[in-house]
């Protein structure tokens, strides 16, 4: 797909490339890095290309210039801000909503802030940039404005009127920087995604895959490593559940769930009693200063690890440190960074695990980042 901003905005480095230029290109530089793990010879699976036009949730950035609001991305290598009307690689429905967005921010940074003094003098002051996060649920669309000004009544009305008129839009939340906890101003409807057929409500501005494409082919392929394992399964680093809910459709099994977000989680047990599922526990654990310990990991038949761009030494050194007769009958890691996958992966190795495959998912379109789920074995 062409895109009139490829030349300048940072988020395609490689949209220049031919699609089979770009794959073999992708393909073998990913190999390049994975070729640091110490195994003898590794198998990869087929690679999983997740197509343009596909991503439901993005952050865009906004700044206001001369009394007119700028939304878009960062230029290549600087700060400065990109307007875009439309992105080849978000989904059409984002595409679609971002008049509105444009508009509810200029409505919003025309108002001004209480007038603070400044001497003698009373000064106004306007809101002048900050970020928007764009999540496309299955119910439509969910929108975190972000910036570190507290929201006052002027702008609190404006968003509810503005709100109205956007029918795809079904909430609209502010926080004042990426950790803290949204607020929702508007909420029509909770949003929603569905992940094994079950309706799963999530939190204003969670974490979730870039694209449902890309969660189906990540949960294929745990699914597919998985084969006819059962039993006591860990979901570590498990956000929403996007692997747990697959994995407790089969009532043999019993998934241990575990991520250190309180709020994210308790999102996931609302949705996990409200669904009436009994085979999956909930905990939470920051597992980069608290892993499973090796007495914490006895009596699982598998475990599946999704961490962050960081990895899972941590966990993983744990996992190496079981005593033979004790490990897992499988360990499938899923990464999105394949430079700390390498350091987790000879972990493993060195600790007696056998790596019997590795498959590449490109969700990352056109960027230089790329996914895998790889499956060890004891």
């Amino acid at each position: 797909m062409t895109c009139l901003y490829a030349d300048i905005c940072g988020g395609c480095q490689n949209r220049h490339l031919s699609q089979e230029e770009y794959r073999e290109r992708k393909i073998l530089s990913v190999k390049q890095i994975l070729s640091q793990i110490k195994s003898a010879d590794i198998n990869f699976g087929e690679p999983v290309f997740v197509p343009d036009g596909t991503r439901r949730r993005a952050s865009m950035a906004f700044v206001r210039r001369k009394g007119k609001v700028v939304l878009g991305f960062n230029e290549a290598a600087s700060k400065n801000i990109i307007g875009c009307e439309t992105c080849a690689l978000l989904t059409p429905k984002l595409n679609e909503v971002l008049p509105f967005i444009r508009n509810l921010l200029n409505e919003i940074c025309a108002i001004p802030f209480k007038a603070k003094k400044k001497g003698k003098k009373a000064v106004q002051t306007f809101l002048d940039g900050g970020d928007v996060w764009l999540c496309e649920a299955d119910n439509g669309i969910d929108i975190v404005l972000e910036f570190e000004s507290k929201l006052e009544l002027g702008h609190r009305m404006a968003i509810f009127e503005l709100a109205q008129t956007e029918d795809n839009v079904i909430r609209i939340s502010h926080r004042q920087h990426a950790d803290a906890e949204a607020e929702p101003i508007v909420e029509k409807s909770a949003p929603y995604i569905k992940i094994a057929d079950t309706f799963v409500y999530i939190p204003a501005g969670t974490f979730l895959q870039p694209s449902k494409a890309g969660e189906q082919a990540l949960v294929s392929l745990v699914l597919k490593y998985l084969g006819e394992t059962t039993g006591k399964i860990a979901d570590l680093f498990c956000g929403v559940g996007t692997f747990s809910y697959p994995l407790a459709r089969n009532v043999k099994n019993k998934i241990i769930a575990v991520d250190s977000s309180e709020r994210l989680l308790d999102g996931f047990r609302r949705s996990v009693n409200k669904n009436m599922i009994s085979n999956i526990e909930i905990l939470t654990k920051n597992l980069f200063k608290y892993p499973l310990d090796v007495k914490e990991l006895q009596g699982f038949s598998a475990v599946v690890f999704d961490p962050p761009r960081a990895g899972a030494a941590a966990q993983v050194a744990e996992l190496a440190a079981l005593p033979f007769n004790e490990r897992p009958e499988k360990v499938i890691a899923v990464s999105c960074n394949p430079g700390t996958f390498v350091n987790d992966a000879n972990k493993l190795i060195e600790g007696g695990y056998k790596l019997v495959e590795i498959t590449i998912v490109d969700q990352f379109t056109y960027s230089n980042h790329s996914e895998l789920v790889a499956l060890f074995t004891k």
